[in-house]
Parts: C-alpha cells; structure tokens; sequence
C-alpha cells in the first residue's frame, strides 16, 4: 500500500460517491426539476442539500418551502444529464422532457423512475442558505420502488442493473452501485 496525499480542493471526492439525485420544487404554478450531486443526510430524518443561486430550482425552494430529493437509477442517465445540462432560465420547456407525477397531498413533481423520493420541507437558515447555498430539510413524505428499496433495505442484489442507483464521482464519471457484502457482526443490524 501507498498512502499518497490529496490536494485539499478535490479532497470532498473522498466522500463524494454519494447517490446523484435530482431536486424538484414548484411555486405558483411553476416546477423545475435540476441534478444535484451534493445532497446528505443529517441524522435520520433531514438532509442538507447545495443548491446554487444560479438554479431556478432554489428560487422555487426559497418560495414554496419545499423540496423534493428523488434518486435516478442507470436507466435514466438520460434524463439526469438532460436536468443537469439545461437550465430552466435558458429552456423552459426543459421539464416538458422529463416524466414527472404527484403524490397524493403533495403539489411537488416527483420524477418517474426512481428508485426513491423524499419530499422535504425546509428549515429555515438564512445564513446558511445565502452564505454557503446549503438547504436544510425536513423528511415529510417518502416513497420507493420495492424493486430495489424493500422493509427499510436496499435490496440491489435482486434488482437488475438498471434500476441500480447512479453515482458521480466528478469529470464527467459516473458508477453504478455495484454488488453488496454481507457481514453478520457489528452495529447496524437491523
């Protein structure tokens, strides 16, 4: 082994494989749905997502109070580099091309084909929001495709590859969530 040092700007790729997701949010009439590849939980039911102010998307957020995290899988890498590529100030018909619905008691686009959604609602942090462009949310609502996400678990060993959850690791690289490892000690057996 080689331990090598890591410049400190590309240092966050070390945690960065993360899910890419998609944010949907929708005011007065209004939706748009963007990629986002910085969104984490923060403890078990809020999740911190980076949404800069040159998104339409945050405008929506900033305006509704809510928010949606939907997580793509291979099979719609189409769609999630379309959502990343164009802007909805530059194309506003950008979300006539993805295929969206709603959940009942929700008026927020989720995107079809996921293998997840949790719809958010934000609390509320005006320095975090305006100084680091990160928004905290409350979990209000969550659904998932029982293909993949079955009892509370990922069960991506039995799912076929395209419904496999998509993971950026920066310049362009996308990985799929591979094969699972079963350890039968340790914490977290539930």
């Amino acid at each position: 082994m080689s331990i090598q040092s890591v410049e400190l700007g590309k240092a966050y790729r070390l945690l960065q494989p993360g899910p890419t997701t998609m944010i949907s949010a929708k005011h007065n009439g209004k939706g748009n749905i963007m990629t986002a590849a910085w969104v984490s939980l923060v403890g078990i039911n809020k999740v911190m997502a980076f949404i800069g102010p040159q998104a339409y998307t945050r405008e929506l957020v900033e305006r509704s109070g809510f928010f949606v995290i939907q997580i793509p899988v291979v099979s719609q890498m189409e769609v999630v580099l379309y959502a990343g590529e164009h802007s909805y100030k530059d194309h506003p018909d950008k979300n006539n091309k993805i295929p969206t619905f709603y959940q009942e008691d929700f008026d927020i686009p989720l995107v079809e084909g996921c293998a997840g959604w949790l719809v958010c609602k934000v609390i509320p942090n005006t320095a975090y929001e305006q100084q680091h462009n990160l928004f905290m949310g409350e979990i209000v609502g969550a659904w998932s495709d029982d293909r993949v996400f079955r009892n509370g678990h990922w069960i991506f060993d039995e799912a076929p590859d395209e419904l496999r959850t998509i993971h950026y690791v920066a310049g362009g690289q996308f990985y799929a969530i591979g094969k699972g490892t079963k350890f039968n000690h340790g914490p977290g057996k539930d």
